[in-house]
């Protein structure tokens, strides 16, 4: 089991989504809420929830690595019902949420589910529309006669090494440059 370092929110690295959402807590307590209200932040590897986006110390976080995420309209019987999601694992703790609308419950377990199929698969997802907006001056073939056009979408990741000879492009007129 791996330590997760408990960060500040402004400190939990790249995130990918945040934002106010109710979670239920394991206690369910007579006079207390079962619902609180809770500053929630996902980065890459980790689902962290806050008393409030200004904490410093978080309630609780959790490695999202091997949950899945989905809409749970059973959690609630109230108008939010629509609103309701849960991370589950088998072997480990559910965690219950209510978002503010069903738009938002939606993106936040599209998001989750999005990034788990990137830990799966350790490449980047995307969305070939947006792609094309961003650079249609790009050839897209994947054949290999053509030359490929990369985008490094995360400067993390380790560099592969190309042979030198196929890093420069000598232009008509030019003597290559050995060094």
């Amino acid at each position: 089991l791996e330590e997760i370092t408990p960060k500040p929110v402004q400190d939990t690295g790249n995130i990918l989504k945040q934002g106010y959402l109710e979670k239920r807590s394991r206690e369910h307590s007579f006079f207390g809420s079962e619902w609180q209200k809770r500053w929630c932040v996902l980065n890459r590897r980790t689902f962290y929830y806050y008393a409030n986006e200004k904490s410093k110390q978080p309630k609780g976080t959790f490695s999202i690595e091997h949950y899945s995420a989905r809409l749970a309209f059973h959690l609630r019987k109230d108008s939010r019902k629509r609103c309701c999601f849960e991370l589950f694992c088998p072997g480990k703790r559910t965690y219950e949420f209510t978002a503010p609308s069903p738009a938002e419950a939606e993106d936040w377990v599209d998001q989750i589910q999005f990034l788990l199929k990137d830990l799966s698969s350790l490449t980047i997802p995307y969305d070939e529309e947006d792609e094309e907006k961003l650079y249609n001056d790009v050839d897209s073939s994947d054949s290999m006669n053509t030359t490929s056009h990369n985008t490094t979408l995360n400067q993390d990741e380790p560099n592969v090494e190309m042979e030198e000879d196929d890093i420069y492009e000598v232009l008509p007129g030019e003597q290559p440059n050995k060094q």
